[in-house]
C-alpha cells in the first residue's frame, strides 16, 4: 500500500514506520520543515495553519495521524492544556480536510485516540460501546475522535485507535525504569486501579490490521488482552528488572507533584477490553507485560 503519516518522528511512528516498510509498505512522512518536503518519502505540511495540499494524499491507500504532544511530560497548566488540544485537533482537522477535498481519497484514515476516553470507572468493563467517561483527557480524546470522523465518506472509513500505556523503550516505561534500578518503584496510590497497556510490536501490529481489515471502522481499544492493576504492573517491572518493587507512592504526593494529570493518567482506573480486535481475531504478539517489557528493553 501507498501510506502517508504523520507523527512518523515519536514514540510509535519511530516504530511503524520501518515495520510498514519491512512488509513492502511505500511510506510517505508528513514534516513540517519545508526543507524535508519533496523528498521521496517526505511531503510537507502546516497542521497549526491547516494547510496541506489535497494533492499530496491524492492516489495514497490509506493515511496514519499519530500527531499529538506528549500527555505525560509535566503539571496540566492552562497553556499545556491548550497545547495538548491544539496539537492533537489541528492536525486531525487538517488531515480530514484534505481527504474531504482529495479528487481521489484514501480509502482509510487511521487515527490515534487514547483510553483517556472513558475516565476514572473503578472496576467497570469498558469496551468500544461504553459511554464517554469525565474529565479533561475524555472530552479531548471525544473530540480527537469526532474531528478524525469527519473525514468518513462512502470512498474513506475511518478507525480511531483508542491506545493504552504504551511499553516501549521510550515513553512512560522509560520514565519508571529510573526509579525501579534503584529500588524506589512500587504502586502509585492505592494500586489497585486498572492501567491498561499495549507493547509496541502490538500497536504497530494492530495499525497493520487495521489496514487490511476493511469491515473495520469506528473505535479500536488498543490494549493487551492481560488485564492489570497499577500494582501488579509494577510486581511485573520489578520482576523484570530483578529489582523490589514494594516502595508505594501515595496518592496525596503524586496529586501534590503532578496535579490534574496525576488524577488522569496515574490514580485513574480503566479496565478496558479490546473487544472489537478479538472479535476480529487479532493475535496479540505480546499478550503478557513481561513479554511485552522485555522485548522492549532489548530493542
Amino acid at each position: 500500500m501507498r501510506i502517508v503519516i504523520s507523527g512518523a518522528s515519536g514514540l510509535i511512528g519511530s516504530a511503524l514506520v520501518p515495520a510498514l516498510e519491512a512488509v513492502g509498505h511505500d511510506v510517505v512522512r508528513l514534516v513540517r520543515a519545508p526543507t524535508m518536503a519533496g523528498t521521496e518519502d517526505g511531503a510537507f505540511w502546516d497542521p497549526a495553519a491547516g494547510s496541506l495540499d489535497p494533492e499530496v494524499i491524492k492516489g495514497f491507500d490509506a493515511v496514519i495521524n499519530l500527531n499529538g504532544r506528549s500527555i505525560g511530560e509535566g503539571r496540566w497548566s492552562s497553556a499545556v492544556k491548550e497545547a495538548l488540544r491544539s496539537s492533537r485537533l489541528d492536525s486531525t482537522r487538517t488531515l480530514a480536510g484534505a481527504i474531504r477535498s482529495s479528487e481521489h481519497p484514501p480509502g482509510v484514515l487511521i487515527n490515534a485516540s487514547a483510553v483517556g476516553y472513558y475516565g476514572d470507572r473503578g472496576d467497570e468493563i469498558l469496551v468500544e460501546s461504553s459511554p464517554i467517561g469525565e474529565g479533561f483527557l475524555a472530552e479531548l480524546s471525544r473530540d480527537w475522535e469526532k474531528a478524525a470522523l469527519s473525514a468518513r465518506s462512502e470512498r474513506t472509513r475511518v478507525a480511531v485507535v483508542r491506545l493504552g500505556v504504551v511499553v516501549a523503550r521510550g515513553g512512560a516505561l522509560g520514565k519508571m525504569l529510573t526509579p525501579f534500578k534503584l529500588g524506589l518503584g512500587g504502586p502509585i496510590g492505592s494500586g489497585r486501579q486498572f492501567w491498561p497497556w499495549i507493547g509496541i510490536e502490538d500497536v504497530c501490529g494492530i495499525i497493520g490490521f487495521l489496514l487490511a481489515h476493511n469491515e473495520i471502522e469506528g473505535p479500536v481499544n488498543a490494549v493487551a488482552p492481560q488485564e492489570l492493576r497499577c500494582s501488579a504492573f509494577a510486581r511485573t517491572l520489578g520482576r523484570v528488572l530483578h529489582r523490589p518493587a514494594v516502595m508505594p507512592m501515595p496518592a496525596f504526593a503524586v496529586r501534590l507533584a503532578l496535579g490534574e494529570m496525576a488524577e488522569s493518567l496515574l490514580l485513574a482506573s480503566q479496565r478496558v477490553r479490546p473487544r472489537v480486535l478479538e472479535r476480529h481475531g487479532y493475535a496479540f504478539r505480546r499478550p503478557s507485560l513481561d513479554g511485552a517489557i522485555r522485548a522492549a528493553l532489548s530493542s
